[in-house]
């Protein structure tokens, strides 16, 4: 017999035999009402998963992580309000569904299985999932990545307090709210849990509000590994800025008790709090998971001698609103409701094309007031002198930060946030200025965490604003890709549009800086941006460019709600001139009403001989050797993408339809760069006479040897006679 069924033959049977576990007496201010309705949450939780693993057996369900033994989260849920956003562990159900009750019209039942049956009409991720969120409830919805959700949490709660200082127009969180963010013990130990919580710490420490209560549910094990006894605890209970709390999830009426006051902590002192709650896993950790093979019997027993349905019966026994007799009913009536709703839903059509799993990728545009750009007056006084010099050539690093005050000057809901950014002004000065412009609530620095820089954007776009974070380079990426991956781009995928994270994250980065910093400041890979479905990405080669593609982003944020990247070629910042000495590379700021579309591409000459396809540095460097390539008598045309993601495939196609021959020049690595994508959409177009020149896949190294493994204009050049000579 599977453990699932014993759980649920002991219930029957100890509450049959008045059998149940010793406890203290439940608090006598506590509304016996109110603890009855806990329970019936903790028992259609419990339901719900014996529903789901009996909807698996039939093929009707799906892999499912249960909740059984964390059924004192429903306490937690009735000391929050409902308009305290909550970012939930996977083993939240009894949270939601007690907050269901704190909201009119709410059917956690049929919410739940149609999530269960992965159905189209699940409300929440249109049966892309089995995932808990709601958006009437205030919970986005939370996959099963370990604490990868903490980062945006603290987003959110810092969001609470700014929106107090600068309104943002799609502002969705209460002044008064805070914010909750639930996770396991296990997941405490993860690096994105700890680097979350210290940089709530170090918020909290420097008297900035930060409401956010982290919930710990300590079951003692994490799948197979167990946690040391008083380890989280130990770990968590003297952090300087934060105020520990911690109760026995078992007990739902102390639970309630304790975590009421840990709100009260939070919301009145705008502080962070962690609440630390003892609970027991029950049935495994998920799907087929059989504990007997890592777990003694023994242990297992004793957590199903510890159920909680049993500790909480035994309160409303002891209080004298329900007897045993009673809870059994209710119990046997909840089951008997689910199965009735499990019937219907198992019938319903679940997604069966590719076209409506991808629906939700790309965000539903919303509408936002319009703007006719800032005046010329408020102009001249935030710039002042800066103006003249906007009609004269400069380099693209000015271009950007003058193009990031007039959006900022434009949209009170940018935020700039990033190492450095602020008082520095960045490592190459692209935000100098922007702090004494529009002050440290706008332009923020932050403390030196790549994932939390990336998780404050996430969390602000859940209150309105529209996050510019910067990321100081792109090696640095890797230390929180999966902010972007598992939680930018995905948010809108699982909640079927319903909430998105907009953004535009800048990153300086790729190669062709002289003898600086090797391969942790001249990194040439986008593979791992290029692969997260519905992110964009551009990367401007000139000045003039980038102003006018960071004003396309933050539209395609503000009004498209979506994730772009913005990559910045660090070496050509502050280049000066194509050929020596002509200048050629500068440009004069373009207005600021002007913008290059996603679909935007630049051609540089008309030749039909050879088109070179190419961007950032490779553009350059394919410009410079044109040069070469008209004195061997190839006529050329070059041709800049702007856009890497999605790459402007139509345009790139009508560009080149009449050149004879097609050369790509990438120069990221030849192993997952976007030659590779050219390469195949070119050959499926039906072009033969086509050749790449790109990086080596190599790291950079320092020294004079910094462009070896890169394209340079000479192995251009002589790729282009090649193909054009063959």
């Amino acid at each position: 017999m599977d453990r699932a069924a014993i759980v649920h033959q002991n219930f029957l049977r100890r509450l049959g035999e008045n059998d149940l576990p010793d406890g203290p007496a439940a608090d006598p201010g506590l509304a016996p009402v109110k603890l009855v309705e806990i329970f019936r949450s903790q028992v259609l939780s419990r339901q719900l998963d014996r529903t789901s693993r009996a909807m698996q057996a039939q093929g009707k369900g799906f892999y499912t992580i249960g909740s059984s033994g964390h059924e004192g989260m429903a306490a937690v849920a009735e000391a929050l309000r409902p308009t305290d956003m909550a970012f939930l562990h996977y083993r939240d159900a009894a949270f939601q569904i007690q907050r269901a009750t704190q909201v009119p019209g709410q059917s956690p039942v049929w919410d739940m299985l149609l999530s269960f049956r992965a159905a189209k009409a699940d409300p929440i991720s249109g049966g892309r999932h089995k995932v808990l969120g709601s958006r009437s409830l205030n919970i986005p919805p939370q996959t099963s990545t370990i604490a990868s959700h903490l980062p945006k949490a603290v987003g959110a709660a810092y969001a609470i307090g700014l929106a107090k200082r600068t309104r943002p127009e799609h502002t969705t969180l209460p002044a008064d709210s805070i914010v909750m963010c639930s996770f396991g013990d296990a997941s405490s130990n993860h690096s994105t849990a700890q680097g979350a919580i210290n940089t709530a710490c170090w918020t909290s420490f420097q008297s900035v509000p930060l409401p956010i209560l982290f919930v710990c549910e300590d079951n003692g094990i994490g799948i197979s590994v167990a946690t040391p006894r008083g380890w989280v605890a130990a770990n968590f209970a003297n952090r300087p800025g934060l105020r520990y709390f911690a109760c026995d999830g078992l007990d739902m009426a102390q639970t309630l008790r304790i975590s009421q006051a840990a709100a009260d902590y939070v919301r009145r002192t705008r502080k962070p709090a962690f609440l630390h709650i003892s609970t027991v896993r029950l049935y495994g950790h998920a799907g087929s998971d059989v504990e007997m093979t890592y777990r003694d019997k023994s242990a297992i027993e004793a957590s199903e001698a510890n159920d909680p349905l049993l500790h909480s019966a035994r309160i409303l026994r002891d209080i004298g609103v329900s007897t045993p007799e009673q809870s059994i009913g209710m119990y046997n009536e909840i089951e008997k409701t689910c199965a009735r709703v499990a019937d219907e839903v198992m019938q319903l059509e679940t997604l069966t094309d590719a076209a409506g799993v991808m629906a939700s990728i790309v965000p539903p545009a919303r509408t936002c007031r319009p703007s006719n750009g800032p005046t010329p007056k408020a102009r001249a006084s935030l710039f002042g002198n800066d103006i003249k010099q906007m009609a004269e050539a400069q380099a693209m690093n000015r271009m950007l930060g003058w193009a990031l005050s007039d959006l900022m000057l434009e949209h009170g809901e940018i935020i700039v946030a990033g190492e450095d950014v602020g008082r520095k002004g960045g490592v190459y000065g692209v935000t100098q200025k922007l702090q004494g412009r529009f002050g440290p609530d706008r332009v923020i620095d932050t403390l030196l965490d790549e994932q939390s820089i990336l998780g404050l954007a996430i969390g602000m776009a859940h209150n309105g604003f529209i996050p510019i974070p910067e990321i100081q380079f792109l090696a640095y990426l890797h230390n929180a890709e999966d902010q972007l991956r598992g939680e930018a781009a995905t948010l809108s995928f699982f909640s079927d549009g319903q909430y998105t994270n907009p953004m535009v994250l800048r990153i300086a980065g790729l190669g062709y800086q002289k003898g600086f910093g090797g391969h942790f400041h001249n990194d040439n890979s986008l593979a791992v941006l290029r692969d997260i479905p519905g992110l964009i990405i551009a990367c401007p080669s000139n000045g003039a460019d980038a102003a006018m593609m960071l004003r396309e982003a933050v539209r395609l944020a503000r009004e498209e709600q979506r994730v772009v990247v913005f990559v910045e070629p660090i070496a050509l910042y502050p280049m000066r001139d194509l050929h020596e000495g002509d200048g050629a590379w500068l440009t004069s700021y373009p207005a600021p009403d002007r913008r290059i579309g996603l679909d935007e591409i630049a051609v540089s000459g008309s030749g039909t001989d050879l088109a070179i396809i190419s961007y950032a540095n490779g553009y350059y460097l394919s410009r410079k050797a044109n040069k070469e390539l008209k004195e061997n008598g190839i006529d050329a045309r070059i041709i800049d993408m702007r856009w890497l993601a999605p790459l402007p495939l139509e345009a790139l196609l009508n560009t080149t339809k009449d050149c004879k021959n097609i050369l790509i020049v990438d120069e990221c690595r030849q192993t997952g760069s976007q030659s590779e994508g050219l390469m195949t959409l070119l050959t499926e177009a039906g072009r033969t006479r086509i050749a790449r020149v790109t990086a080596q896949d190599s790291f950079i190294a320092t020294g004079p040897a910094y462009a070896a493994t890169l394209p340079s204009t000479q192995s251009i050049a002589a790729a282009a006679r090649d193909l054009v000579a063959s």
